[in-house]
């Protein structure tokens, strides 16, 4: 006997003509089934669904972090202050490092090459507020006007503080998003004045929304970037400086903006080491790099990925076995018929293209529901957590070509078994 052609001798110019008939064939065998046939896709659909959905979930988290990162400057430098977790602690390093300075930030300045713009930052969380928010009390970051470029803020309504009203500790501030809203709900905030803690402020802007990320990226600490309200650095140092203590960090963030021709990572490691040398290596600070995070994400989205189309393959696997148990049990249903299409003159390659066309029909029909489930799957977990959710083509293509790999490869072996029985034997089987 004859052995069983290959898989491309299937696809041949003159075998193509018998691929209608065996197609036909195929879902009328198919349809005669529906419910084997459907609990045999099952594992078909909701792997790809898994693909689809997982996929789908790191897609978002990724465009969600990547616009984060960019939005905080991949042309930026962001020193932070550490905060000692104890009072304790934070007397012990400031035996050994005054914290974050001015002076620092001169020293910065004087040593490293191509900045733009740069601005310290004093950070206060005020105790009361007029009038009364009705979210969370919004933080005061003390900035320099140049703040406005480096975080690029855009203001929606009025205008940002200028550095005259820095030099004099103006008593004006702008207010984030978030803060407008908790303040100003239903008002007009432009003009309006807000108490924090005792010192009065008059309103003269308001700036866009902006993207906050629920957890801290690195070593950025969370921070909600739309209930802030911004106020010159000096007025927040003479009008709102805290002296009952005299350990705190003098400044608690640093942000310099580059050059475009500026080589990123190695200024970052310029900065690490001037303030290294200042601190006494008491590591009581951070320097971040928007740039390295973006990297740093990109290889942790491939990781994602990968793991995750593994994992998600698990379930294609489990349904490629299906298709597999399910044709071998149709061979000994189908036994007679087989042996009498060989009989009448069918060859083997006609015996294994119908039953591989009967194994791919269940994974493509399968991989289709799958993907509109994964689809539906994605919606209601962007509705029911809040996360944002990306379908993209790329991974619908991805499950999509899994889904009929593993159909063909799984549906090979039993059409193989079928082409091999003997036709004599097969037609007195019952």
């Amino acid at each position: 006997m004859t052995p069983a052609r290959s898989l491309p001798s299937l696809l041949r110019p003159h075998t193509l003509s018998q691929l209608l008939p065996d197609l036909l064939l195929g879902v009328e065998n198919l349809r005669l089934h529906k419910l084997r046939t459907l609990l045999t896709m099952l594992g078909m659909i909701f792997g790809v669904a898994a693909v689809v959905s997982m996929l789908s979930i790191g897609a978002g988290a990724q465009q969600q972090m990547m616009a984060f990162i960019e939005q905080l400057g991949v042309r930026n430098l962001i020193v932070e202050a550490r905060e000692a977790a104890t009072y304790e602690d934070l007397q012990k390093v400031r035996k050994i490092s005054p914290g974050l300075t001015f002076r620092d930030w001169r020293v910065i300045k004087a040593n490293t090459n191509g900045i733009v713009e740069t601005s310290p930052r004093k950070r206060f969380t005020p105790t009361k507020i007029l009038p009364k928010a009705q979210r969370d009390v919004p933080v005061v970051y003390g900035v320099e006007p140049g703040y406005l470029r480096i975080a690029g803020l855009h203001v929606v309504a009025g205008r940002w503080f200028e550095a005259q009203e820095n030099d004099h500790a103006a008593p004006v501030c702008v207010l984030g998003d978030g803060a407008r809203a908790g303040l100003y709900a239903n008002q007009e905030a432009l003009g309006q004045y807000v108490k924090v803690n005792e010192q009065w402020f008059h309103v003269i802007g308001v700036v866009a929304p902006q993207l906050t990320m629920q957890g801290s990226a690195s070593a950025l600490p969370t921070q909600d970037l739309n209930n802030l309200l911004y106020v010159p650095l000096y007025t927040a140092l003479d009008r709102m400086e805290d002296t009952r203590s005299d350990l705190k960090d003098e400044i608690d963030g640093i942000y310099l903006q580059m050059l475009p021709s500026v080589d990123i990572l190695s200024t970052a490691e310029v900065v690490r080491g001037i303030l290294n040398n200042t601190h006494g290596g008491a590591r009581d600070f951070s320097v971040v790099a928007p740039a390295e995070l973006l990297a740093e994400q990109r290889r942790t989205q491939r990781i994602f990925e990968v793991v995750m189309v593994a994992i998600a393959s698990i379930s294609l696997l489990v349904g490629g076995i299906g298709i597999m148990n399910i044709m071998l049990a149709g061979i000994l249903e189908r036994t007679r018929e087989i042996g009498v299409r060989r009989a009448v003159g069918a060859r083997r390659v006609d015996i294994v293209r119908q039953f591989l066309i009967e194994a791919t029909l269940i994974s493509i029909v399968g991989g289709l529901i799958g993907i509109v489930f994964g689809f539906g799957m994605s919606r209601v977990i962007a509705l029911l957590a809040g996360w944002s959710t990306i379908v993209t083509l790329s991974s619908i293509l991805l499950a999509f070509l899994v889904s009929v790999s593993v159909g063909l490869i799984f549906g090979t072996y039993p059409a193989l078994k079928a082409a091999r029985l003997d036709p004599a034997e097969a037609i007195r089987y019952e």
